[in-house]
């Protein structure tokens, strides 16, 4: 069985070719330009690459409740000439094979779910620290979700007294996202993330954002896991920080794992997104879907 996966990015588009067992064997890399030069190369890859079933993350906002009219539509993107594009309909015009479509972060959580930091465990919260924050949340297999995807990178989190910064979220300010993206430390102390590695405070600050996300989705979610990837997290040292933060601001108010587990760094890395997209290519097959279902 031959799958692909599609991992759409406001940046690039990483199509791949791979097997049952997400085992990848072939990618390629494609810029994202405009919507017609973009998903016209990414058909063109698969009409030279032949598959059985693709999974699709994408960027977003995007459509995913099938029984809306935006389903498979990228919406109110910032992302400059992607607005209310179809781009699930553009491959199955294209492609005449089962689809599945969901957000990028739900893909890399199901890849974590399945064959990663989270594969022994039954529900899961993963987010992504980097150019923005998203996470996803699979309770006993299946993605949370209602009327729309979940948002979870723009909660509303305290915001320290000692921090004068005013956030980067253009919609919320100092949100989650607003406060502890990697653009919002860029802005906030002068250097991207990885010039800030041998000074303390910044981490100390950046840990304090991160446990109290971690904090609210124990409180709304009580997962067994929470997995936390992106390119912010490359920072080792953050992890024991977080863990310290998470346990004085929960204030052992309700019982959780034991921390080491609990909050854990992303297994798959940068091949999780790819991987959750081959897995959940094969469960539509497995499901018996049929073309454009």
């Amino acid at each position: 069985m031959r799958l692909g996966a599609i991992e759409a990015g406001g940046t690039k588009f990483v199509c791949g070719i791979g097997d049952e067992t997400g085992q990848i064997s072939e990618q390629s890399r494609i810029p994202t330009t405009t919507p017609a030069v973009t998903l016209a190369a990414v058909v063109d890859f698969f009409q030279e690459h032949p598959v059985d079933a693709i999974g699709i993350g994408s960027f977003g906002p995007i459509g995913v409740n099938s029984q809306h009219r935006d389903f498979g539509y990228i919406t109110q993107t910032p992302k400059a000439g992607w607005e209310n594009v179809n781009f699930l309909g553009y491959m199955r015009t294209h492609l005449n094979i089962p689809i599945y479509w969901t957000t990028d972060v739900n893909v890399a959580a199901y890849g974590e779910y399945r064959l990663g930091a989270a594969k022994n465990v039954e529900n899961l919260v993963y987010f992504t620290v980097g150019t923005g924050i998203g996470a996803g949340v699979i309770y006993q297999g299946h993605f949370l979700q209602g009327f729309n995807h979940l948002e979870a990178g723009h909660i509303f989190i305290n915001h320290r007294a000692d921090d004068d910064f005013s956030g980067v979220c253009p919609y919320h300010g100092d949100c989650l996202e607003g406060l502890a993206s990697g653009p919002a430390l860029e802005q906030r102390f002068g250097q991207p993330a990885q010039a800030l590695a041998a000074d303390p405070a910044v981490w100390e600050l950046e840990a304090d954002y991160i446990a109290q996300a971690c904090v609210n989705y124990t409180l709304s979610y009580s997962p067994d896991r929470i997995v936390i990837g992106g390119g912010v997290m490359h920072q080792e040292q953050l992890f024991p920080l977080i863990r310290q933060a998470f346990k004085s601001q929960l204030a052992a108010y309700t019982t959780t794992p034991d921390l080491n587990n609990y909050i854990q760094r992303i297994a798959l890395n940068d091949d999780a997104g790819l991987t959750g997209c081959l897995l959940l290519a094969k469960d539509l097959i497995d499901s018996g879907q049929t073309v454009g279902a």
